[in-house]
């Protein structure tokens, strides 16, 4: 008898344990799948890289909320077109060689104490480009065909500029900066008269560019640029330049 106590107690030990061990397993998928639901609730609210166990599901809910924006509004009208393309056309001419300059400028000044004062602005031209480049292939919109001239005389103008020391360089980005400022008030005056509710994008665009062009004028000035012999008429030479550029770069 007690053997068979013994036996059954064995028995009903064992069974209990399996009976356990499977209400572990349950309880076990129920906590990771109210963790999986509350990581998707979270990873929805929040989005973050650290939470990818609802890629799927969560990505594609807020991606679909998202629509591609163009700052250019579409456009049949021939005349409208042709107007915007010359805009976006020469902008981004005015954008690659400002690079160019700030490029050459780097190359004669990068190991001096100037250099966090040119890398700043490059850094804004660089962001100002990357923008014209979208929206030049968005709008399928042809570049200016001078692009390898404004590369090799943007560079050698900021290198040679350079060369005259820091003055030089910002006596050149004075003059630059000044052209283009000038260049996107003259856009923002004939948007504003032609529609300014239509281009309301547009210009936002093109004031944040002129804004920050100005800011770099303003730099230029502050860093001595007046300074350098001959700043009047080198700043007058520059400028005829950026004007004769500006002229073709519409029509090219």
């Amino acid at each position: 008898m007690d053997g068979v106590l013994r036996n059954g107690r064995r028995r009903l030990t064992f069974r209990t344990c399996l009976e356990l061990s499977h209400l572990l397993y349950v309880m076990q998928r129920i906590v990771k799948h109210r963790l999986l639901v509350q990581e998707c609730t979270i990873s929805f609210l929040a989005p973050s890289t650290s939470r990818q166990l609802c890629l799927n599901n969560t990505a594609a809910v807020v991606v679909s909320s998202i629509r591609p924006y163009s700052v250019v509004p579409p456009s049949s009208d021939p005349e409208e077109k042709a107007m915007l393309h010359r805009i976006l056309r020469v902008d981004h001419a005015g954008e690659y060689g400002a690079n160019r300059i700030y490029a050459g400028q780097m190359a004669v000044l990068g190991r001096t104490q100037t250099r966090p004062v040119i890398q700043e602005m490059w850094d804004q031209e660089k962001k100002h480009l990357t923008k014209f480049n979208e929206i030049l292939a968005e709008n399928r919109v042809r570049p200016t065909a001078l692009l390898p001239l404004w590369n090799i005389a943007g560079y050698a103008l900021g290198a040679t500029t350079a060369l005259l020391g820091k003055e030089g360089a910002m006596a050149c980005t004075v003059a630059v900066e000044e052209s283009i400022s000038e260049h996107y008030n003259s856009q923002i005056r004939a948007l504003m008269e032609a529609d300014p509710d239509r281009y309301t994008e547009l210009l936002q665009m093109i004031k944040e560019f002129r804004d920050d062009e100005m800011e770099h004028h303003d730099t230029g000035l502050e860093n001595d640029a007046e300074s350098v012999p001959g700043y009047w008429l080198l700043k007058n030479v520059i400028q005829a330049g950026c004007k004769a550029a500006i002229y073709v770069s519409e029509r090219v």
